[in-house]
């Protein structure tokens, strides 16, 4: 018996925000069956999407208490199109899991329908994109970073877990033009409430007292500017070991914060992320310092990239009124769900039914529901329709944006199964019935 194999290289991973762009994917007949240079997370995605309750042609059904009915794509998409059209304030939310392309359709949609249009960024790194909008993003890419930095800070960030390739080829551990040791040509200091798996391989470890982050960030601030702390720690942090931090910190050659939800959706929110780019700021006055959000779903940075092209604002875009108007706080997904606002939702490649609060996903449960999604998820329990895609940088090539902000190309590895369409064909087919019946 003849196998046919093929290797396809230089393949990028469609997992975190690193968009690892070394992977070698091992087809055979048309199924993945083995993976090269991919993290344990990266190697699931690739080997056992195919293994997941999965959809092949939409399903839908009138009452949610009633099982899912088999249908075709355009009669699926002709009660989504009745849904959208008929809503008085429909809400268009995910985007983190497909590619950019998408993206820009489905904004031309939500515009044109008068709707809000918001993605995971409100609920993860929102806080993040509210304070550079205030005071700056001192940003370097990821290979300035492996090529010249040797102290790293890791703050409310635990990449052995979330990122795990992220130390190994960008950071800690990557062997970079002015760094060719490698670990021993760098520093690692580590912010985290917890000993983490990152924390153990820290040459510092500061560990905050939960919810203090603004605390540390400013007693920081200061010893930098000379000033004396006259207490014995700050935030749980003993005084002599933030000195000892930022006497690290003002020395080298070249430095970089990355820092991650432990700090965004601590208490201060973006407040402490606006103190903490005031730190680099601050930095840069002695050596040459940048920041990072280490970004967790692949693409969720590239939303906020077009969403930003095309309205002028990131995410929380609201066009009920005929122009793009941005309240974070009023126009975020969470926001109108829990003061029970919006009457339709289109959720796409995205699952907030497992994240968002608990009076959220209540009122998304007596909505009329749509889903973009290839997979059976908690949100998909609580639609009315589910419209499955082919997956974007395994079954179809497109953009996504790394976490600072390089464009990278995805991949076609594997054929979709027959039938399914990219998530762009399908916004685009839904715009052209939206067309139809307004």
């Amino acid at each position: 018996m003849i196998y046919l194999v093929e290797v396809v290289k230089n393949v990028v991973c469609p997992f975190c925000g690193t968009l690892c762009d070394d992977l070698e994917i091992v087809v055979e007949h048309g199924h993945i069956v083995g993976t090269k240079n991919a993290c344990r997370i990266g190697n699931a995605k690739f080997l056992h999407f195919e293994g997941a309750v999965r959809y092949t042609e939409p399903v839908m059904r009138e009452n949610k208490k009633d099982d899912f009915k088999k249908t075709d794509y355009e009669t699926a998409i002709e009660e989504t199109a009745r849904l959208l059209v008929e809503s008085k304030l429909p809400l268009i939310y995910g985007f983190s899991a497909t590619e950019c392309h998408a993206h820009q359709v489905a904004v031309e949609l939500g515009e044109k329908l008068g709707a809000v249009m918001d993605n995971t960024a409100s609920v993860w790194h929102g806080p993040s994109v509210l304070a550079l909008q205030d005071v700056g993003y001192p940003v370097c890419t990821c290979g300035e970073v492996k090529n010249r930095a040797d102290v790293v800070l890791f703050w409310g960030s635990n990449p052995m877990h979330a990122h795990p390739r992220h130390m190994s080829r960008y950071s800690v551990f990557a062997r970079g033009f002015f760094r060719e040791r490698g670990r021993h040509d760098r520093t690692m200091i580590v912010v985290d409430p917890r000993k983490t798996d990152t924390a153990k391989l820290a040459d510092i470890h500061l560990q905050v007292e939960p919810h203090k982050d603004y605390e540390l960030v400013s007693a920081m601030r200061a010893v930098l500017k000379g000033f004396e702390l006259e207490v014995d720690e700050v935030a749980g942090v003993p005084a002599e070991t933030i000195y000892e931090a930022m006497d690290i910190c003002k020395n080298a050659q070249f430095g970089e914060l990355f820092f991650a939800m432990g700090m965004t959706m601590s208490r201060g929110k973006h407040r402490n992320i606006d103190n903490a780019i005031e730190l680099i700021i601050d930095l840069n006055a002695h050596t040459k310092f940048g920041l990072m959000p280490m970004r967790g779903h692949y693409n969720v940075n590239g939303f906020n990239q077009v969403a930003t092209w095309i309205t002028g604002y990131p995410f929380g875009v609201d066009f009920s009124r005929g122009y793009p108007r941005y309240n974070p706080g009023e126009t975020c997904a969470n926001d109108l769900l829990q003061r029970g606002e919006t009457d339709m939702m289109l959720n796409i490649a995205s699952d907030p039914g497992a994240h968002f609060p608990q009076k959220a996903v209540k009122h998304m449960a007596k909505i009329p529901l749509v889903c973009i999604d290839p997979h059976q998820t908690p949100t998909t329990e609580l639609a009315n329709i589910i419209i499955p895609p082919a997956i974007a940088g395994v079954e179809v090539e497109g953009t996504a944006y790394r976490m600072d902000g390089v464009p990278i190309e995805l991949k076609k590895v594997i054929d979709a199964p027959e039938g399914l369409l990219p998530d762009r064909e399908i916004i685009k087919m839904l715009m052209k019935k939206v067309d139809e019946m307004m």
